[in-house]
């Protein structure tokens, strides 16, 4: 402040020695034309357009000069300083300790929390399809019935085995009892049973693979196949996933878990601390979901993971949450805006952003006492959020001032606007956490 009454006092005092050549100019300008004043008392219309006319150049520079030394002094000295200096209105208020929480917003895309490409484990032929494009499955369901026949008639043969091959085992166990075989013979035909058994539950396993199931709750997307086409065994998914979408060759039908839906999205690394710090244990951590640009469907969640690593290419760390989807109105690859709740600041002094003044020494508020005069006070903003700052550097009670702060001064005179009947709310109302 210092600094801009130095350099009002400079400003005056250049005022004052234009004001002094001024004066200087006008006597000069007046003795030059006080020879020709007698002409003043036969002023008639002929001889007052002589008299401009032939000093017209000189009436006009006057006239500037005394135009341009008017609008200065105006400017310069308001009517407000020159009566005295009258109060300026301001919008004040008064300053509470509240509690805000600590939001961080980021965006993402919305993915699927389990994507399962269904595909053969036999070569064999599509003989019923059970689902259609689109459809809502459960685990379990029935998806595919490929051609069984031949593994239906290897496993009826080899279940017939192992059930002689049993029977054959229970008719030595009598026979040893009456001695009419050996131990090694009953061993043998256990042996025999056992192997017989084994092969039987391995083409049951085998005829098995014909009927394919799925194995998620989840939505069908396009089936790739009909009945009739030939689906080839194969243990290579060629899937390719990212944050937006995911990419099947080769399958015949994806199903996609829609309920619940993952929400992935990035975080700072400058925000890293703010999370680690306020968790609470085992606590997750809360976060509401935009979808879309429309800022109509809103869903809350919670976080399910935080990356292990951050990624140096963008200095983020990524981030899963995870949200409901009952009506099955998101899918994967939504746009997202997203609010992570990291934790709630208590007892902190919240005022609105508008009230912070940006100095040339940093960051300061007016503070209005109580015989209405104004004194800056620096400050120090922790925390910003839609309108709201958290700072340090005055006391909770004081009075700030919101608007009117531009042409403030330590010790300026102030007085309250009246407030408009349009205002529906009271200056100092602060973002609450459903605003948030």
């Amino acid at each position: 402040m210092s600094k801009i009454e130095s350099s009002l006092d400079k400003l005056f005092a250049k005022l004052v020695q234009i004001k002094d050549t001024g004066k200087v100019r006008l006597c000069a300008l007046w003795q030059k034309l006080s020879p020709h004043m007698h002409l003043l008392k036969k002023m008639n219309y002929a001889n007052t357009k002589a008299f401009v006319i032939r000093f017209k150049w000189r009436i006009l520079l006057l006239l500037i000069v005394l135009y341009a030394g008017s609008k200065a002094y105006d400017y310069y000295f308001p009517a407000a300083a020159k009566k005295g200096g009258g109060p300026q209105t301001i919008t004040s208020v008064v300053v509470e300790k509240k509690d805000i929480p600590l939001i961080i917003e980021a965006t993402g895309t919305t993915v699927s929390n389990s994507i399962v490409d269904i595909r053969p484990m036999v070569t064999n032929t599509v003989a019923k399809i059970h689902i259609k494009d689109g459809q809502e499955v459960k685990e379990g369901q029935l998806l595919f019935t490929l051609d069984d026949r031949n593994d239906k008639a290897n496993y009826e043969r080899l279940k017939a085995l192992a059930d002689d091959a049993q029977k054959q085992y229970l008719r030595a166990k009598e026979l040893v009892e009456k001695n009419f075989i050996s131990k090694a013979g009953l061993e043998t035909s256990f042996a025999n049973a056992k192997s017989a058994a084994s092969a039987a539950r391995s083409a049951e396993v085998q005829l098995s693979f014909d009927s394919i199931r799925s194995p998620i709750n989840g939505r069908a997307g396009i089936i790739n196949v009909f009945p009739g086409s030939l689906v080839q065994a194969s243990n290579i998914v060629s899937t390719a996933t990212n944050s937006t979408a995911t990419s099947s060759v080769g399958s015949m039908v994806t199903i996609t878990q829609l309920n619940p839906i993952n929400v992935q999205f990035v975080i700072p690394e400058k925000d890293i601390p703010i999370i680690l710090e306020n968790r609470q244990g085992d606590a997750p951590l809360n976060v509401k979901v935009t979808i879309g640009n429309t800022g109509k469907n809103t869903y809350e969640g919670q976080v399910l993971v935080i990356d292990n690593q951050v990624d140096p290419l963008i200095a983020s760390v990524r981030v899963k949450a995870q949200i409901p989807n009952d009506k099955l109105e998101i899918l994967p690859g939504q746009f997202a805006r997203v609010s992570l709740y990291a934790n709630t600041l208590k007892d902190v002094i919240a005022v609105p952003t508008q009230a912070v003044v940006i100095g040339p020494n940093g960051r300061l508020v007016y503070v209005v006492d109580k015989d209405d005069k104004v004194a800056a006070k620096p400050v120090k903003v922790s925390y910003e959020y839609q309108g709201t700052s958290v700072i340090t550097g005055i006391n909770s009670g004081d009075r700030i001032v919101v608007e009117g702060k531009q042409n403030l001064r330590n010790g300026s005179k102030v007085r309250e606007a009246k407030p408009s009947k349009s205002d529906a709310a009271p200056a100092d109302k602060t973002p609450s956490t459903e605003q948030k």
